[in-house]
């Protein structure tokens, strides 16, 4: 449990959660995936706690650390959330003002509901009545914990949920097995995608990149294709360590490397995928950049270094929606003069459009750009390969 300090070592520190209990200042380690520093205004919550009372608490900022029953915290913050849910939203004129609108609302809700907190123990445990087993969720997204620590109630909640798809996996049909994604690490539930880069025609199956392989699903895909050497590259040590975890359960590690890289291995290849985060908005939290590309940084940078890396004849699949279009964060106008300025030509394209929930359901504040949206695979090539 947390132990009491000295009050005069109160001192800001977003690293450390402070707060008094039983008349005496405490501190614990703060842990925050999405970056939010530790509140400053921090009160004891328990089962006494009521929802309306909890709501208007978070909306001023104050977080609660709870000391109740834990299956009751997990009532009290649905009911929170049903309370954030009651808002009534800003109308938009325009599909980018309705994003704007969208993704600040969706900010607020995040910040009012991780204002409930939930003490750890040293070894990943919950002091707390009713408490589930946590331990191997946590191992799993933090390591090992070395002392007492606080997080919210919502982040823990998602740890447990990514364990529980890292432990059940994903179903892909192309591979005809599972993928099992990581916390932190996009999870390939759009298999539309997947499907594309499963059914274009290889245009050589000497060598593949896969840029930013996350899961590694596609360098996956590309092997059980027959590709003879796929080398997958990522930034992210989560996406790394999940790549060739599922690399090895599939029994590919003869055919696929896993090196960390800034988009581009060294050398080149005949193929060259690349499935970047279709946004170009800036993320809130370090998991956003699945799919918020700041600037375009990472279709861009792709695009720019594609023909250094292809071989003579070579093709660059880039696997892009269109949902930024419909929003209005990027025209088809700005690809098609980025895909020129880098050299490159359009071989082909393939559109599909997708299956998920949200692109049926009229009810989600950008359905009229996501029931317009397309995924594709466009074919580059250098422009001395093809035509326009």
């Amino acid at each position: 449990m947390p132990t009491p300090i000295p009050a005069t070592q109160l001192a800001s520190d977003p690293a450390l959660l402070h707060w008094i209990e039983n008349d005496l200042p405490c501190s614990a380690q703060w842990r925050s995936e999405s970056g939010m520093p530790s509140p400053r205004r921090v009160v004891i919550a328990d089962d006494r706690t009521n929802a309306d009372a909890a709501y208007r608490l978070a909306c001023e900022g104050t977080a609660m650390l709870w000391r109740g029953d834990f299956q009751n915290a997990r009532q009290l913050l649905q009911a929170m959330a049903r309370r954030c849910d009651r808002k009534t939203h800003k109308t938009a004129n325009t599909p980018l003002e309705a994003f704007n609108f969208h993704r600040q609302a969706q900010s607020q809700r995040a910040r009012t509901l991780a204002m409930l907190l939930m003490p750890f123990d040293s070894d990943h445990t919950l002091p707390l009545r009713r408490a589930p087993d946590v331990q191997a969720a946590c191992n799993e997204a933090y390591g090992i914990a070395r002392e007492p620590y606080v997080v919210s109630l919502r982040e823990l909640l998602g740890l447990i949920g990514a364990h529980e798809w890292r432990k059940s996996g994903v179903e892909i049909a192309a591979l005809d097995n599972r993928i099992h994604p990581h916390y932190g690490v996009f999870a390939p539930v759009r298999g539309e995608y997947v499907g594309l880069v499963a059914e274009t025609p290889l245009p050589s199956k000497k060598m593949a990149f896969d840029i930013g392989t996350g899961t590694g699903v596609l360098a996956a895909v590309l092997a059980q294709r027959g590709m003879q050497h796929v080398i997958g590259t990522d930034q992210d040590s989560r996406a790394l360590a999940c790549a060739q975890e599922n690399i090895t359960r599939l029994g590919l590690d003869a055919t696929i490397d896993v090196i960390r890289a800034d988009l581009f291995p060294p050398g080149r290849a005949d193929l060259i995928v690349c499935n970047p985060p279709w946004l170009p908005a800036r993320p809130s939290s370090p998991i956003e950049y699945a799919m918020y590309d700041p600037d375009s940084r990472m279709l861009r940078g792709f695009l720019a270094g594609l023909t250094a890396h292809l071989e003579v004849n070579g093709e660059g699949w880039l696997i892009l929606s269109d949902l930024a279009e419909h929003l209005g964060l990027r025209s088809r106008s700005e690809l098609l003069e980025w895909i020129a300025a880098a050299g490159l030509t359009v071989l082909g394209r393939k559109d599909v459009r997708p299956i998920h929930p949200r692109a049926s359901d009229a009810s989600d504040p950008l359905h009229a750009a996501r029931s317009a949206e397309l995924t594709s695979l466009w074919r580059l090539g250098a422009s001395k390969a093809g035509t326009v």
